[in-house]
């Protein structure tokens, strides 16, 4: 039986993570920051099967430890500080746990075996404001807010320690995916639930930024998938997760407002206020390594995932 140490299990990826390999017999275990509210509903159904350590990527020590007792055979690194616009409020925050952390929790599996697998959860925000389209894994990167300068530096990292020490680490340049996990603050999720609450009465209009943004989004549990694959290959390497189809924020509101049969121009108002910073225009991945050296494809439609994704805001509201 093979052991796993996920950190950040509680998120989207962590958990649909965990339960995929706790149906491949694995014994799992998990970071997780217990004093968050409400942060184990997405693990809920599984919380018998896994062991959760109340930790984070702050303590070095605690790492060390966990490491010690759990001896996994991989190491998948979620935990973050992952909502792109809030990391310009915190952007020292963002750099201590996006970046400072992983260093942090590397150093601790050298500390205790150096031939642990490891995946580094990167992201396509790293490309910022991009110099080619679509984007693949040799794109130069040009982030441009601190959560992408963070998982710009923990990519690095990764890569250096794979090099250095010799750890067979693998980073994941995942482009957005999405599911009824989502965190509410995510633009799919506010608007499926946006949606839903329209149809439902609860109220009557959704308020957003920017409707041209473009994004590569993918459904959530075929990219952990496609993360596990990656830990199974007898070289580590760094593969775009991506699905090479783009979709702009207003066809998103198009999608999910034709499942409840209103047109989302009577619902929608666009709020200055809203708009980032910086703000990227266009992010297209291009899958084609994955594609070809570990068999890997997405399964569901962008249509298909947003419909799923308006029915569990309906029947959670309801």
């Amino acid at each position: 039986m093979k052991r796993v140490l996920i950190t950040g299990i509680t998120g989207q990826d962590g958990s649909y993570l965990a339960e995929f390999l706790l149906k491949k017999d694995y014994q799992v275990f998990g970071l997780a920051r217990f004093s968050r509210t409400g942060s184990f509903e997405n693990i809920r159904t599984i919380l018998p099967d896994i062991k959760l350590y109340d930790a984070d990527l702050i303590e070095y020590t605690s790492l060390v430890k966990i490491i010690e007792q759990c001896r996994p055979d991989e190491v998948y690194n979620f935990a973050s500080v992952s909502f792109v616009p809030s990391s310009w409020h915190t952007p020292v925050l963002a750099a201590e746990v996006n970046a400072v952390g992983v260093t942090r929790l590397l150093d601790a599996i050298c500390m205790v075996n150096s031939k642990i697998k490891f995946y580094q959860a990167s992201s396509s925000e790293m490309f910022g404001h991009v110099v080619e389209s679509p984007q693949n894994e040799s794109t130069p990167f040009r982030p441009i807010s601190p959560y992408a300068v963070a998982k710009l530096y923990a990519h690095h990292i990764t890569q250096t320690y794979r090099e250095a020490y010799k750890i067979p680490a693998s980073c994941g340049i995942a482009f957005n995916h999405e599911s009824p996990r989502r965190g509410p603050n995510f633009v799919t999720r506010k608007v499926t639930r946006g949606a839903a609450e329209i149809k439902l009465g609860i109220s009557k209009e959704l308020r957003m930024g920017n409707l041209e943004a473009k994004r590569d989004w993918g459904y959530a549990p075929d990219y952990v998938e496609a993360m596990w694959l990656m830990l199974q290959q007898p070289e580590p390497d760094d593969y775009v997760i991506a699905t090479g189809k783009t979709h702009s924020v207003e066809e998103l509101l198009e999608c999910a407002f034709s499942y409840i049969e209103r047109p989302w121009q009577e619902h929608v108002r666009q709020d200055p206020k809203l708009y980032r910073p910086t703000d990227l225009h266009l992010l297209l991945g291009d899958a084609t390594k994955i594609k070809q050296k570990l068999n890997w494809a997405p399964k569901k439609s962008f249509e298909a995932m947003i419909h799923e994704m308006v029915e569990h805001d309906l029947s959670r509201l309801k």
